[in-house]
């Protein structure tokens, strides 16, 4: 491997392979490798060798989808992969989301293809932002979205994801004040969904979801006006998608707030009732790749074709063999923040409804 940065210290020993050579790291990510049939070899050789498992997330290039054993959410991929008997886990997404891996799985070992694979939303808080946010508020319970560090999650009372956000929220006293973080559009979903008016709300965002606009939205809906409308409730236009419905501008059998898991339960459907329909998809581009495997027949398009995460697609060809190959770059979370962290995802699995993606 050509490169000027020295390979991070790993618990696991070096393996051999021929392509490793041609890895190169530029221009902050790595390449040099093409995702071809001898890769796609190498990577399942080299995989076996370490008796890991591949998870990759939705939002991730299409190749590494492909590749690997599983393709999701993060949670959903973290608690699969706590049941497999792999001995490795290689989480293809940003950095959150290996450590909720190693908060599942704290006897496996946990890589990501690159640590430079960061993420604006989780980054929008920190622990000790939210502890003196919690010590303004005394005696408030902390909901705390799934996308955040390990450190956010070990002070907060109750986890939550997109879909079941709601649904952890109405399973909370009315009479409790909550503090809910970090996506600021999320949490304006689960105060118009739930009526409360005792949330306050982190204003935190992820600026790929953020920058999918309501005017945007308007202009592509009228564009295409028979086609149905896909919204992730962290995007910045999901506040305007629901009044352009009230309003009548688009019509509200038309507008779906949904998950990414439950994008793809609706894809599915779609497949089986309406194969050769249009769907307006407001997201990170990367999930249009499982939507169109799930219903090849319908034309599934982007409301905003830029809207493409830097760090998730860090994930490269290279980065996941030179991960193979290195055994890095591993993750860990200290046990007592480990511990903490799995008692707030554990509340909210126990109110039955574990969600189905961010």
């Amino acid at each position: 491997m050509n490169t000027s940065l020295a390979a991070n210290a790993s618990s696991l020993p070096r393996l051999e392979s021929d392509l490793y050579e041609s890895v190169v790291d530029k221009d902050g990510r790595y390449g040099g490798v093409v995702a071809d049939e001898r890769w796609a070899q190498e990577i399942k050789r080299l995989a076996r060798e370490r008796n890991a498992v591949i998870l990759a997330h939705n939002y991730q290039l299409p190749e590494i989808q492909d590749i690997a054993d599983y393709t999701g959410d993060s949670l959903g991929l973290s608690r699969i992969a706590a049941e497999t008997d792999a001995d490795v886990i290689v989480f293809c997404g940003v950095h959150f989301m290996a450590e909720t891996a190693k908060i599942l799985s704290p006897e496996k070992t946990v890589l990501i293809p690159d640590e430079r694979a960061g993420c604006s939303l989780a980054d929008s808080i920190t622990a000790d932002e939210l502890a003196e946010w919690k010590a303004e508020n005394p005696g408030a319970l902390v909901v705390s979205y799934v996308n955040t560090t390990a450190d956010v999650k070990a002070l907060t009372d109750i986890c939550c994801t997109s879909s079941n956000a709601v649904d952890v929220v109405k399973s909370i006293p009315e009479d409790q004040e909550i503090l809910f973080n970090p996506d600021q559009f999320l949490g304006a979903h689960v105060r118009r969904e739930t009526g409360r008016d005792n949330i306050k709300v982190w204003a935190g965002e992820c600026h790929v979801h953020a920058n999918i606009n309501g005017e945007e939205l308007a202009h592509r809906a009228e564009e295409n006006a028979d086609s149905q409308l896909f919204i992730h409730p962290e995007c910045g236009c999901a506040n305007s998608a629901i009044y352009l419905a009230g309003e009548g501008t688009i019509e509200p059998e038309r507008v779906q707030m949904l998950s990414t898991g439950e994008m793809l339960t609706e894809a599915q459907k779609l497949k089986e009732n309406k194969p050769n329909g249009k769907v307006l998809v407001a997201t990170e581009v990367g999930m249009l790749h499982q939507l169109r495997k799930a219903a090849p027949d319908v034309d599934f398009e982007p409301v905003n074709d830029r809207a493409s995460c830097s760090y998730m697609k860090l994930i490269t060809p290279a980065a996941l063999l030179r991960c193979l190959v290195e055994g890095t770059d591993e993750v860990d979370v200290e046990p007592d923040v480990a511990d903490k962290a799995r008692a707030s995802v554990e509340r909210m699995i126990a109110i039955g409804n574990p969600g189905g993606g961010e």
